[in-house]
């Protein structure tokens, strides 16, 4: 499920959920690529053996930063807005990680648009933003990030 919509009606959506993306996996590969590309190398993310062996996970679990970063192409899958002419990540209001992502484990996002305001040359959109593991109790990310749809 997804919503579709323009920049004009975008308001009326206030306090509506917005869809929940496809299931995305975080493979080992994944999470090594998002290690070298941040240099962080923690073996809790990239030591297979070590972090079955010693870690209270059971295994290699997936960067919360990464878990964040799929975020956007979660994102947008749930919300479009045909009429943008460009769209901005304008940051983030909170930002928590209740619960590991084992590697192997598939993520979604359910989104909500929490508020809608106009700023100059568009809007600004703040939505609620729960990530969930496949069969997890609780969920592995929950954020309030703010977007800014311009003209």
């Amino acid at each position: 499920m997804s919503t579709t919509t323009t920049l004009a009606e975008l308001p009326a959506l206030k306090g509506a959920e917005l869809g929940t993306s496809d299931w995305v996996e975080v493979t080992q590969s994944r999470v090594d690529t998002f290690a070298d590309a941040t240099d962080d190398h923690q073996w809790i993310h990239v030591d297979v053996e070590r972090a079955t062996r010693e870690s209270p996970f059971g295994g290699p679990i997936g960067h919360g930063y990464l878990t964040l970063s799929l975020l956007i192409p979660m994102w947008s899958e749930v919300l479009v807005v045909t009429d943008v002419g460009m769209a901005v990540n304008y940051g983030l209001n909170k930002v928590r990680f209740p619960a590991p992502v084992p590697v192997g484990a598939r993520i979604r996002l359910t989104a909500t648009l929490k508020d809608v305001e106009e700023v100059a040359g568009g809007l600004q959109v703040t939505a609620t933003a729960v990530i969930e593991a496949e069969g997890a109790a609780k969920p592995v990310c929950i954020a309030e990030p703010v977007f800014r749809f311009l003209r």
